[in-house]
């Protein structure tokens, strides 16, 4: 009998194994992007502030080489898009919900960093994710990356003009990027992580409290404590103290404390892990990721 109940586990366990996968990307799929006129979720209300005129949004899509197929990724660009071999640009990489217009707020907000117009900056869905084609999968959002930095080297861009940002599950492709010099078309010339995750091992661990590696429940291999060695670029983390879906002991501070030369520590007394913004003040925080981007 007790056979039977660990083989009833182990083979319950392993039917979880594509949900749990799955909710490490939880994108959806959407018709055409609103923006604006998105009634749906989305990361934070701005309720009409840090307003992006239409003359400075741009949709674009790039193709992304997935085993040997290309499909198309779908990408917001605001700024001047003929100004890109000029201008500082950020390179926004959102979490794992749902698609760009979840995250639209933010990449509106990011806009009037240091004033509206100031630097560019470029966001765009993962395959799986909005109007972006192909499996949400850790290689895929990857490439993906790979091909929005592509778009921008393409249209100018150097490495010193060169800022990526990730939130939550986009501090994977932020720090496999800047860890891997010489693996990507452009190299970052500082970062910005806001409520990263330590390991796709430790988030599963944490969720779970299962004595067993999380590897045994999904396939992801994300590891940002030990990317985080390998990045010798400034380095700015931003994370709340209320964050209960990453928290700071389990997964910000090993990133922060792993990441060797300079960097900067924002902690905010009170942040969740979608609030942050929101509960520093809009304002206090773009001017913080202004003095980090000026410095």
């Amino acid at each position: 009998m007790k056979y039977i109940a660990l083989l009833f586990i182990s083979l319950s366990l392993l039917s979880c194994r594509k949900r749990l996968d799955s909710f490490l990307f939880n994108g959806s799929k959407l018709e055409s992007y609103q923006l604006d006129a998105y009634t749906g979720e989305v990361s934070l209300e701005l309720n009409g502030q840090f307003a992006v005129p239409d003359s400075l949004i741009h949709r674009v899509h790039f193709p992304v080489e997935i085993d040997g197929e290309t499909v198309q990724a779908q990408g917001i660009y605001v700024g001047d898009t003929n100004q890109i071999s000029q201008d500082t640009v950020i390179l926004y990489c959102h979490g794992n919900k749902d698609h760009m217009d979840f995250y639209w707020c933010r990449e509106k907000l990011y806009a009037n960093i240091g004033g509206l117009g100031r630097y560019g900056v470029f966001m765009f869905d993962y395959p799986g994710f909005g109007l972006s084609e192909g499996k949400a999968t850790e290689a895929n959002m990857y490439a993906s990356t790979s091909s929005a930095i592509s778009w921008l080297k393409n249209r100018g861009l150097s490495n010193d003009r060169f800022v990526m940002f990730g939130f939550s599950l986009g501090s994977a492709p932020v720090c496999e990027v800047a860890g891997h010099a010489t693996d990507y078309p452009l190299q970052p010339n500082k970062i910005i992580l806001e409520a990263p995750f330590a390991s796709a091992e430790i988030l599963i661990q944490d969720a779970a409290l299962l004595s067993m590696p999380g590897s045994f429940l999904v396939d992801l291999k994300i590891d940002n404590a030990t990317e985080i060695k390998k990045v010798n670029v400034p380095l700015l983390w931003i994370h709340g103290m209320s964050d209960s879906f990453l928290t700071i002991s389990s997964h910000g501070q090993l990133v922060y404390d792993h990441k060797p030369g300079a960097k900067e520590a924002v902690l905010v007394p009170g942040g969740e892990h979608e609030t942050t913004p929101f509960v520093m003040g809009y304002q206090a925080y773009i001017d913080r990721l202004a003095a980090f981007i000026q410095s």
